[in-house]
C-alpha cells in the first residue's frame, strides 16, 4: 500500500509542477540511497535527463509567475502535467525505497494501471490549480501570482520528498487538497450569488 502512496504524492505533486518529482526522482536515484529506480525507469537517473529537467523547470518557475503568462502555461501544461503524473507515479510506485521494499507485488499484473492513475490525480490538481489562478489573480490585481505559485513550488518540493521517504503523510495532503477543494468551490459559489444580488440591485435601480 506504501507505493501507491509514494505514487500518488509523486503524482499530485506533477499537477501543481511537471518537473519537480521528476527531477526530485532523478536526483534522489542518481545521488542517494534513499530510492532505487527499477530498469524501466532508470534513465531519470541519467544526467543528461536531470539537466533537461532542470533548465524546464527553471523556465517553468519563471513563466508561471507572471500574470496572463501563467496561464498561458496552465494551457500548455494541460499536457505536460498529466503525463509528468503519469511516469511520476509509475516510476515511484515500482521502486524500492526507504519504506518499500517489494514495489513490484502490487502492480505486478497490471502495470499500465499506475500510468493512467498517475495522468488522472495530475490531471485533477493540474484543473483545481488551473481554476484557482485566475481567481487569485483577479482578487490581488497580479501580484498573489508570485506568492501563490511559489507556495505551488514549494508544496510540490515537499510532498515529492514525503512521497518518496514517509509516504503516509501523503494521506494528510490529501485530506488538505479535498478541504481546499470544499472551500475552493464554496467560496466560488458565494462570489456568483453576490454577483447576481448586485445585478438584481443595479436592475431594480
Amino acid at each position: 500500500m506504501l507505493e501507491v502512496l509514494t505514487g500518488t504524492g509523486l503524482a499530485a505533486s506533477a499537477g501543481l509542477n511537471a518537473y519537480i518529482p521528476l527531477l526530485t526522482l532523478g536526483l534522489l536515484a542518481r545521488y542517494t540511497d534513499l530510492i532505487d529506480l527499477p530498469s524501466g525507469w532508470t534513465w531519470l537517473g541519467n544526467g543528461w535527463v536531470i539537466a533537461i529537467l532542470a533548465l524546464l523547470l527553471a523556465v517553468e518557475m519563471v513563466a508561471d509567475k507572471v500574470p496572463v503568462v501563467d496561464h498561458i502555461n496552465d494551457v500548455v501544461q494541460t499536457v505536460v502535467r498529466p503525463t509528468a503524473g503519469g511516469l511520476a507515479f509509475g516510476a515511484g510506485s515500482s521502486s524500492e525505497t526507504v519504506t518499500v521494499s517489494d514495489p513490484g507485488s502490487f502492480f505486478s499484473s497490471h502495470q499500465w494501471v499506475p500510468v493512467v492513475t498517475g495522468v488522472l490525480l495530475a490531471f485533477g490538481v493540474h484543473l483545481l490549480k488551473s481554476a484557482a489562478r485566475p481567481v487569485v489573480n483577479a482578487t490581488t490585481a497580479g501580484f498573489g501570482a508570485p506568492v501563490a505559485s511559489t507556495a505551488e513550488d514549494a508544496t510540490s518540493v515537499v510532498v515529492s520528498l514525503v512521497a518518496i521517504i514517509l509516504p503516509v503523510l501523503v494521506l494528510a495532503f490529501l485530506l488538505g487538497l479535498v478541504a481546499f477543494v470544499y472551500w475552493f468551490l464554496r467560496r466560488r459559489s458565494e462570489r456568483r450569488r453576490e454577483r447576481e444580488a448586485a445585478r438584481a440591485a443595479g436592475f431594480r435601480v
